[in-house]
């Protein structure tokens, strides 16, 4: 059996979450083995069991403290759940709440770790699985001699593949209730915006735009294409934009289908957090900047110019279509 952890946000699936189940379905049809689902938290039972669209035939719903993520009680939760079913390997996405539980995860189970997976194993026996290294400018084929390995994917790696489907949903209650190592008081989110790790299209800026006071035009093409906005870590540092919206190698790693790159120069540190975007467009003054070898499409000219031209073109095609 495969088991694969689902994330949610208020009682909703993010997308990471079927493309994690997706790749277990893929990962179980190798193994030939079912796929289990696991998810922690408030979500609507009919939601649990369209997790079999994805290739889920089971779902165990627990609970855990109030709801909210806390790496420690839930990595015991996890552990009781793996002892109790023992899968042949754990899938989870490669996201902020899967860098916390997968390790400790790893260490409590002994098992193999792979973390920024980006394709199926290429091999089971011995179960072989490519993964991104060199600050994303490669690849290299690790192999998992541990008798239970936990792959964690990279986000918008996996193509989702839905069917028709319906999952079994199982309670999962745990033998003893987890000790609230950690107390969350409060949590803010960010409201009418797209989240950049789920984000299918991130329009990002740097220092080209000159101040704070000009990123109005990167907002409306993001939201004329549904997209989310980001920046370069000298923009963050600055305070022109706040840093969870920078991207690079110390910031967010991300991989759209789209990201549109608007004066910034594209240093070493910025592309690796970016180049696993499936189609990078980039516009700059500089046509010697870095970003046009790492670009599919460059346009040289002034962003004052280009992109209202951009969205004037955009909203003269979502008019006509």
């Amino acid at each position: 059996m495969i088991l694969v952890y689902t994330e949610s946000w208020e009682g909703k699936f993010k997308k990471s979450t079927y493309e994690a189940v997706s790749y277990a379905a893929a990962l179980g049809k190798l193994m030939n083995c079912a796929v289990t689902a696991i998810s922690i938290g408030n979500v609507p039972a009919e939601d649990l069991s369209s997790l079999g669209r994805y290739g889920a035939t089971k779902v165990l719903s627990a609970t855990a403290g109030n709801g909210s993520f806390q790496p420690q009680d839930w990595t015991a939760l996890l552990s009781e759940i793996v002892k109790q079913v023992t899968p042949k390997a754990i899938v989870m996405s490669h996201t902020y709440t899967g860098k916390a539980l997968a390790p400790r995860l790893a260490a409590n189970l002994r098992a193999g770790l792979v973390t920024g997976v980006v394709a199926v194993p290429s091999s089971v026996s011995p179960l072989t699985v490519r993964k991104k290294c060199f600050s994303n400018k490669g690849f290299t084929d690790v192999v998992v001699n541990a008798s239970l390995a936990i792959i964690a994917i990279t986000p918008n790696s996996y193509k989702v593949e839905a069917g028709s489907n319906t999952a079994m949903v199982e309670i999962f209650s745990p033998s003893a209730p987890a000790k609230q190592a950690l107390i969350v008081k409060e949590v803010k989110k960010a409201s009418g915006k797209v989240a950049l790790t789920e984000a299918g299209i991130v329009v990002s800026g740097g220092r080209g735009l000159k101040g704070p006071e000009n990123w109005g035009m990167v907002e409306e093409l993001a939201g004329l294409l549904g997209a989310a906005t980001a920046c370069s870590k000298p923009v963050a540092d600055i305070g022109w934009r706040p840093h969870h919206e920078h991207v690079g190698q110390t910031g967010i790693t991300i991989g759209p289908d789209l990201y549109i790159a608007i004066g910034i120069s594209g240093a070493i540190q910025h592309l690796a957090g970016v180049s696993s975007s499936k189609v990078i467009v980039a516009i700059n003054t500089d046509k010697e900047a870095p970003f046009f070898k790492a670009a599919d499409y460059g346009i040289v000219g002034d962003a004052f110019e280009v992109v209202p031209r951009l969205i004037a073109a955009v909203k003269k095609f979502k008019s006509t279509n």
